[in-house]
């Protein structure tokens, strides 16, 4: 026997407890996008712009200490620059120094050089006008000698060789 009994249908459908669910419903979303979906929402942007404005800053100061770093480099670039020709103009003035002092050294030889040169040829003509008094002194003591007596040949010889041992003599 098939025994029939009123079921009841396992999805019953009831408009008025679908309509008041529906407005519970509304209701809470309301109330939650007011006081929490905002405030969250609010609080997870204001977290994402201060992340990005620390993006912006870190970026910032990269970009900073590039600009930084490469002002440093120009700087030094510009300073051994400028050492290098403090040192060239250094060099270059002492080459300048040293060859003045060369020259003036080469120049006070020169002058001592044709100083004395100057003082030899005055002593060698001091010398020679002494050698020409006493040779002139000596032929005219000599003429005198020979005006004194008459010599003879051999006489004559005696005085000459006499006359050179006696200028030999005076000049030793």
């Amino acid at each position: 026997m098939i025994f029939l009994a009123k079921t009841e249908p396992f999805i019953s459908l009831n408009i008025w407890t679908a309509i008041f669910t529906l407005v519970n419903l509304l209701i809470v979303f309301f109330i939650m996008k007011k006081y929490l979906f905002k405030p969250v929402k609010k609080m997870i942007d204001d977290r994402q712009q201060e992340i990005d404005d620390q993006y912006a800053d870190a970026d910032r100061s990269r970009k900073e200490a590039a600009a930084l770093k490469e002002q440093y480099e120009t700087r030094l670039a510009e300073a051994n620059a400028e050492s290098d020709e403090i040192l060239k103009a250094a060099y270059r003035k002492s080459q300048l120094r040293d060859e003045e002092m060369l020259k003036e050294a080469q120049e006070k030889a020169s002058q001592t050089l044709r100083r004395a040169t100057e003082q030899v040829a005055l002593e060698k003509k001091r010398a020679m006008n002494e050698i020409k008094d006493e040779v002139s002194d000596m032929a005219v003591d000599i003429a005198a000698a020979v005006l004194a007596r008459d010599i003879k040949a051999e006489e004559h010889k005696q005085l000459i060789d006499s006359f050179i041992d006696n200028f030999g003599e005076s000049h030793d």
